[in-house]
Order: C-alpha cells, then structure tokens, then sequence
C-alpha cells in the first residue's frame, strides 16, 4: 500500500522480505536507543546479530498464521507491525500484536497506517478473532491511538516494566475483537 505522509514523503507498507533483515536489524536498534517504550533494551537489541534478525523475519514469511509488515519511507524502514497468532489450540482465536515506530517519523500517521493494515489482515484471517497487547502506561499518544482503533483496556499489571534507569511503569493490557 502506497500512502504520502504530510511532509510529501511517499510510505510504502510491505510485508518484510528476508533481504530486509540487516536494515530492519539497524531500525530495530535505533528505535531502542530513542524510548524507553519498547520491551527491549538498547544492550539487548545490540546484541542482536542479521542472522537472529532473518530468523525472525522467516518465522513470519514462513506462516500464513503470522504476520509482519514494515512501513518503509523512501527505502528507510520507519517502523513495523507484526502479529502472531497463538500456538496453543485453545488460544488460536487470538493474535498478539507488537507495532513500533521511529522517532524520526512520529505524528505522520504512519502508526496510525500500521493499524489500518494490520486491521484488514487480522478480519481477513481465518481464525483470529482477538488481538491483544501490553504497552506501557505512560505511552500516552500509543494508547490514544489503540482507542482511536477501539482497543480497550482490560487490565493492568503494577509495575510491570523497570526501566533501565531503575523506575517502574504499570503495563496495560489492551485488547479488540476483530470479528
């Protein structure tokens, strides 16, 4: 899908390929050196080599079940969104959702265009029902933006992240029924 951003830039959202992994790789780093919003921490995603990172793409190119999209602008990943359905038949009415976007690129929808796209796959998809995700309490534009999707809330876990500067937030627990 092919959208312009209001800076006249053009977005592009695509499934990731396996070519993408050394770009996605160093946009996945940049992103947790820019917030604390992210589980990972900067030391973690160093860590991180291309083959961990190809790996990971092709756990999703290579399941029907799963899906993973990057938001690239102007051959430069902005951003991803994935979702993968739960491996336990009791759970496969439900997709976790992880999205995330770089910082260089907040307030241009691009966030906002994720959703969108991730939105169609999952009401499209044979069994997902539910998709779910965690996302930290004080990430208030993230979460504003889920409610603009109609994700609610459905809990919290006190103190569910330490951030590396030693602080707690609370993790909210978000949910929608697609279908």
């Amino acid at each position: 899908m092919r959208h312009f951003l209001p800076n006249g830039q053009e977005l592009l959202i695509r499934p990731a390929q396996p070519e993408d992994a050394p770009a996605l790789l160093q946009s996945f780093r940049r992103m947790t050196q820019e917030t604390d919003f992210l589980m990972y921490t900067t030391a973690e995603a160093q860590a991180l080599d291309v083959q961990s990172e190809l790996a990971f793409i092709q756990s999703f190119g290579d399941n029907s079940r799963h899906l993973l999209l990057l938001a690239v602008v102007e051959g430069d990943i902005a951003g991803s969104v994935s979702v993968r359905q739960s491996a336990f038949r009791k759970q496969q009415h439900m997709g976790e959702m992880g999205i995330a976007v770089r910082h260089a690129f907040w307030n241009m929808g691009i966030g906002r265009r994720l959703m969108t796209a991730m939105l169609r796959w999952a009401a499209d998809h044979p069994a997902i029902e539910i998709i779910y995700f965690n996302v930290l309490a004080n990430n208030e534009k993230a979460i504003q933006l889920y409610r603009n999707f109609d994700f609610m809330e459905c809990g919290r876990q006190p103190a569910g992240i330490r951030q590396p500067d030693g602080t707690y937030v609370d993790l909210v627990h978000m949910y929608k029924r697609v279908k």
